[in-house]
């Protein structure tokens, strides 16, 4: 390194790398949440469309899981922070069908 602190190119190169691997990290995460949710919540529809509950119950659960399935989606495409929101939403949907039971 030189003294006016300009990185070598094998540092950038390093940073860049790094970036990468979060960014790679970010999206199995974002995809393996979303996979999860969404299943969890197909199950949860079926099971209390089974059940002699109201109808909004397990819509609530199907449209949670819907909106995980999207997250999943825009999670493998890279947009992580809209991804991580919607799974929000989602289990927010989810909990609030669960409030109506």
């Amino acid at each position: 390194m030189n003294g006016h602190g300009i990185s070598e190119p094998s540092d950038i190169q390093e940073e860049g790398a790094d970036e990468i691997r979060e960014a790679r990290r970010a999206r199995r995460t974002a995809v393996s949440a979303g996979t999860v949710l969404a299943a969890v919540g197909l199950a949860a529809s079926g099971l209390r469309l089974a059940s002699p509950e109201p109808v909004l119950v397990p819509a609530a659960y199907a449209f949670g899981a819907m909106v995980c399935a999207l997250a999943t989606v825009l999670g493998s495409r890279g947009r992580t922070r809209r991804a991580l929101w919607l799974l929000i939403v989602g289990v927010m949907v989810m909990a609030l069908g669960d409030q109506f039971d």
